[in-house]
């Protein structure tokens, strides 16, 4: 496993730190595969609750892909297939993993880096963030499922002008446009992050973890949404233990204490 990785536990909160600060935790392959291997792993521990992705250093997320890199990983076409193919499966878990997902955000958040941002359920970032897409100055293709998930989050006309003009936008507009979901001050979305992840575990993580799949179906067209799986899932809160805690702790005016049964 790569040292460009930091892998963290504590109690129900697990993180991914992209630890490559005096590259702005540019990616590398050996960082997308190693990602990828975290999310299974964690994917199927009932003891997580939530994931935190986040950079090191404070001053990037992650600001794309480690084009230091390129000579050896990206320099013929089975090199760029099989970087192409880790890439979308990094998301491709992140965004189906089956819990809450956050990025905390400090800095710069572009190419690669905003595709996982935006693979995740929360976006949280600083005042002093940038986003961008700089295909389009690179002359590289932008595949549908990537698209997509900007279209989701901004629209297809703010999406549109992001690709198309490959500039940076500041905090203030990625809030406005609905990039992201909160602006913190600088030096501030650590805390920011770790309150509302701690809010989120110590919810019943059945009702969360089956409205974040509800949630995730809406997004897609009528004929490929599983219906009789969103049925079964609600009715899989109400049938748990935890739905009887819930209950009986606001009866009571106590925490509830969930256990995910």
């Amino acid at each position: 496993m790569t040292d460009k990785l930091v892998f963290d536990r504590d109690g129900a909160v697990a993180s991914i730190t992209f630890n490559n600060p005096q590259k702005r935790n540019a990616m590398s392959l050996e960082m997308w595969e190693g990602t990828t291997e975290y999310l299974d792993k964690l994917a199927n521990d009932d003891g997580v609750r939530v994931l935190i992705l986040r950079g090191a250093g404070g001053k990037a997320f992650v600001s794309g892909a480690d084009i230091s890199k390129f000579e050896s990983e990206r320099s013929s076409q089975e090199a760029i297939t099989r970087y192409n193919t880790a890439t979308s499966l990094t998301c491709k878990k992140l965004s189906q993993f089956p819990k809450p997902t956050l990025a905390q955000i400090d800095g710069f958040c572009i190419g690669g880096g905003l595709g996982i941002a935006l693979s995740c359920d929360i976006r949280i970032c600083d005042e002093g963030s940038r986003f961008a897409i700089p295909a389009a100055k690179l002359g590289l293709g932008y595949d549908l499922d990537s698209a997509k998930k900007l279209v989701d989050a901004v629209g297809p006309s703010h999406a549109k002008e992001i690709f198309f003009t490959a500039r940076q936008i500041d905090s203030d507009e990625a809030s406005r446009i609905g990039l992201v979901n909160r602006v913190e001050g600088v030096g501030q979305v650590a805390d920011a992050i770790w309150t509302m992840a701690e809010t989120i575990a110590a919810n019943a993580p059945l009702t969360v973890n089956n409205t974040k799949y509800i949630v995730n179906q809406t997004l897609l067209s009528a004929h490929e949404r599983d219906i009789e799986g969103c049925d079964a899932r609600v009715k899989a809160c109400f049938d748990s233990e935890d739905y009887i805690e819930g209950r009986r702790a606001f009866m009571e005016k106590r925490v509830p204490q969930f256990r995910g049964i």
